[in-house]
């Protein structure tokens, strides 16, 4: 059994990651230079709201999980740091991941693995990682070892899909991807797959563009249907009863850090090729200001003229979620202060914190605000308060809106 793991990295990725090994009998000490969340984690407290969470969190402290500033000695280092794209090539910026590794490199035993979590791009392992081991004189596959070994989880399932999602190992020796693949299924019920690194890399962001596809067509259906008046969910569930079609629903934009970010890395590494998951991305970007046209719309026919009235209900990307990374109603709000002066109000009951202009905290308050509410993100709040829009007009980007006279994308 591994003596001491230490995760690098302890947001919506690494935390979990941290607590579910810790938890199940793995020596664990998580790591991140943000010292504010240091200070919390270590005052017994997590640093963001996800089902099941403050259990685990609560497991792994009585199994001795420690967390620290500071790298540590260890037989095995999971790296699980923001990976962000640059916007302008589409490329992966792999600056994080590069730093962990030279922090990891001053401390590193002889032996030591370096799985890296972070989801990256295609070859970006080669390109990035192995340079900068090689700079330091260390001989990879006999000093130290490299794996990688993307997460698979989404917000608001964590937990559970930490526990059964499969997983994929990649690595350059197959006994270095044997050792990583026990140590996940100390905790992992899912199939777990050793292949090699750049195969494991590329697995990762299909399957994330694969998704990104999928919702681009439908909400290109959208706009199809909305140009002739047709009903884009009543086609989309007719065209689903086929077994061999399932198309995703519509909605007003893509976010989180996954389906709207890992695909652009291939669009950036294969500008010629990537040509369908290029437009779709585009189509996807696009779905905000889309949004934006239907509320101007809506507000014309109705009489509306004071765009004050509108309220956007729904920060976060998802639905009961505390996430607003890469958030479409942050993405329209940007877009609005482009064109008007006057701001949309918005609310989310899971952003106790001011995060953009005119936002309010409490849901009758912001109702009464406002004549035209447009329903961004479905959490469970709405839908169980949808009585407390009757008497509004309402823009339903979600399709979960019960009343009568709603209107769609």
């Amino acid at each position: 059994m591994l003596s001491q793991v230490n995760v690098i990295g302890l947001g919506y990725i690494g935390l979990p990651t941290a607590l579910m090994l810790a938890s199940h009998g793995i020596n664990v000490v998580g790591t991140d230079k943000d010292k504010r969340r240091i200070e919390t984690l270590n005052q017994g407290r997590t640093t963001f709201k996800e089902a099941d969470l403050e259990g685990l969190f609560q497991e792994a402290l009585s199994a001795g999980i420690r967390f620290t500033t500071e790298y540590q000695a260890a037989d095995t280092y999971i790296v699980s740091v923001p990976t962000p794209y640059d916007k302008f090539s589409k490329k992966v910026d792999a600056g994080f991941v590069v730093d962990a590794v030279k922090e990891i490199l001053n401390v590193c035993p002889p032996g030591a693995v370096i799985v890296i979590e972070s989801t990256v791009s295609p070859g970006t392992i080669d390109k990035y990682v192995r340079p900068e081991i090689e700079r330091k004189g260390f001989r990879i596959g006999r000093d130290l070892h490299l794996a990688h070994a993307p997460e698979r989880i989404i917000p608001g399932n964590m937990v559970y899909e930490l526990i059964h999602n499969s997983r994929t190992i990649g690595a350059d020796e197959r006994e270095t991807g044997e050792e990583i693949k026990r140590l996940y299924a100390s905790f992992c019920q899912g199939n777990i797959v050793v292949t090699d690194i750049r195969t494991a890399e590329m697995t990762k962001v299909v399957e994330n563009t694969f998704r990104a596809v999928n919702i681009a067509f439908a909400n290109e259906l959208a706009k199809i249907c909305r140009h002739d008046d047709m009903d884009v969910y009543e086609i989309i569930r007719i065209c689903n009863m086929h077994p061999r079609v399932n198309i995703l629903q519509p909605g007003p934009g893509v976010g989180g850090h996954c389906i709207s970010v890992d695909p652009w890395f291939l669009v950036g590494d294969y500008p010629s090729l990537a040509k369908v998951i290029d437009e779709s991305m585009k189509t996807n970007d696009q779905m905000p200001d889309f949004v934006l046209n239907r509320i101007y719309e809506i507000m014309k026919e109705n009489g509306m003229e004071d765009i004050s009235r509108v309220g956007l209900y729904g920060l976060t990307y998802k639905e009961n979620v505390d996430d607003m990374r890469e958030s479409p109603t942050l993405q329209l709000l940007e877009s609005q202060e482009r064109h008007l002066a006057a701001g949309l109000k918005v609310y989310d009951p899971l952003i106790p914190q001011d995060a953009a202009p005119n936002q309010y905290h409490d849901l009758d308050a912001f109702l009464d605000s406002v004549d035209l509410v447009v329903i961004m993100v479905g959490h469970d709040e709405i839908r169980e308060n949808m009585e407390k829009l009757a008497g509004k007009t309402v823009l339903d980007c979600q399709n979960i809106c019960t009343l009568k006279g709603v209107y769609h994308l």
